[in-house]
This record gives structure tokens, C-alpha cells and sequence, in this order.
């Protein structure tokens, strides 16, 4: 529920913030559910500390 409602703010209010959903749900439909909602990046836990790092310098680099 709360990326739904970071989505719906205008850009100048963080509506488009990146965003990772990191979570235990691993099944295809997790992640799809996860990325339909409005994350950028589905992971799920444990999470390699190297791959999570390189995910979330990504995101840096889609802010607008």
C-alpha cells in the first residue's frame, strides 16, 4: 500500500522516488505483484550485501 500511495504524488512530492522492494516473497508472482505496484527492483531475502549494494546504486542514478 505505500508505494501505491508514493506513486500517486506528483513528481515534485517524490512520486517517483526509486524504489526496491526487498522481501521474503520469492515466488514469480511476488516479484510481479512487487513490480506492478510500482517498485522499480524486486529482491528476495537473503540477498547477497554485494548484489543489494549494486541495486541500490542504480536506483541513485534513476533519480529524476
Amino acid at each position: 500500500g505505500l508505494i501505491r500511495k508514493v506513486r500517486a504524488l506528483p513528481q515534485e512530492r517524490g512520486g517517483h522516488t526509486p524504489a526496491l522492494a526487498l522481501t521474503a516473497y520469492a515466488r514469480t508472482e511476488d516479484r510481479v505483484r512487487a513490480l506492478s505496484e510500482g517498485y522499480q527492483v524486486h529482491l528476495a531475502k537473503p540477498v547477497d550485501r554485494f548484489e543489494l549494494a549494486a541495486v541500490v546504486a542504480s536506483l541513485g542514478t534513476q533519480v529524476r
